[in-house]
């Protein structure tokens, strides 16, 4: 059974930075998807970035291009996202997730695994 932990979340002002690492486990990844999501309070669970774990392309939703960058780290078996420029509107919880197969979807329903979550605070 894939297992997915989070890790990283804190309180930072606004124009900091935060790196989010997601160690994978339970299984081999090399034919996944792994995504970043988040949540805020009150709001659903939204698309961030996504990674294929093979050859490393990546997505970003369009409020973080530019400020967010995902990687992995195949020896570690972990993915991370570093998050810089970091604004209020960023506050949230946020989701590592993992997909089989190639094809990259923006939409939670489209993940099989979950991690726990962790939380991010952007203070003004």
């Amino acid at each position: 059974q894939a297992q997915l932990v989070e890790s990283g979340g804190g309180l930072v002002q606004a124009g900091g930075s935060l790196r989010l690492s997601c160690a994978a486990s339970g299984r081999t990844f090399s034919g996944y998807v792994m995504g970043w999501f988040r949540q805020a309070p009150g709001k659903e669970r939204e698309f961030v970035s996504a990674i294929r774990w093979s050859g490393g392309s990546t997505y970003y939703a369009d409020s973080v291009k530019g400020r967010f960058t995902m990687s992995r780290d195949n020896a570690k078996n972990t993915v991370y996202l570093q998050m810089n420029m970091l604004k209020p509107e960023d506050t949230a919880d946020y989701y590592c997730a993992a997909r089989s197969g190639l094809g990259i979807y923006t939409a939670a329903d489209g993940y099989d695994y979950w991690g726990q979550g962790t939380q991010v605070t952007v203070s003004s």
